[in-house]
């Protein structure tokens, strides 16, 4: 029986996009061992951090089952989440490597891997209400961390919230009110090997974001 989709989570064999759903099937049939599947948030219990990242990776989040699992922009936010208290354990590219979230939650606002890591426009809105209820589940949510501008961007628009107010920069923090909550926004350029490799982003300045990250929820 397939599986059902909930309010926060599509279900494995969503149909909605069907760019998406062809790229899927295509990797299914190509590699059967991988996960091939919308990528679920993973979390700790009561996050008080959020980390929004665009879309799961072919031959990470795609392969693995688990956000930043398996690629390079996992090497860096998983590393630096654990020196900064919002995990535990040891990263080893894996979802069996036994880390385990403190704290904090990493989602996507794509669920499913796209080709180029390009998802469409139509692509983002149909995924949309899938971040809505996660971040509407999440309640202890205190801050949020978009990974890109994309992701940024999306963020924005999820919540209904004009982005010339919020304009997109490394290190920027938004106090955003949404519903009642109020939440605090901090933006990073991606974790990605191209970012770093280019001197983009560097360790430093990741580490710095998640330094104001630490001390704005005390």
């Amino acid at each position: 029986m397939p599986e059902a989709a909930s309010a926060t989570e599509p279900s494995r064999d969503c149909p909605d996009c069907p760019r998406l759903v062809a790229f899927r099937l295509e990797h299914r049939a190509r590699f059967p061992d991988w996960f091939n599947a919308p990528v679920p948030s993973f979390t700790s219990d009561r996050p008080v951090l959020m980390v929004v990242g665009l879309a799961p990776g072919l031959r990470g989040a795609n392969r693995t089952g688990r956000p930043f699992t398996g690629d390079y922009a996992g090497d860096l936010l998983y590393e630096t989440m654990i020196d900064f208290g919002f995990a535990t354990g040891s990263y080893q590219a894996r979802p069996d490597d036994g880390l385990q979230l403190t704290g904090a939650m990493i989602t996507n606002a794509v669920r499913c891997v796209p080709p180029e890591n390009k998802p469409t426009g139509p692509e983002i809105n149909a995924c949309r209400p899938y971040l809505v209820a996660t971040l509407e589940a999440a309640t202890s949510v205190r801050a949020v961390l978009a990974l890109g501008r994309i992701a940024h961007d999306t963020f924005l628009t999820t919540l209904g919230l004009p982005r010339s107010r919020n304009a997109f920069a490394h290190g920027a923090r938004h106090d955003l009110s949404y519903r009642g909550r109020s939440l605090m926004l901090f933006d990073s350029y991606h974790c990605s090997r191209y970012n770093t490799n280019t001197g983009r982003l560097t360790r430093e300045m990741f580490r710095n974001v998640f330094t104001s990250i630490q001390a704005a929820l005390g």
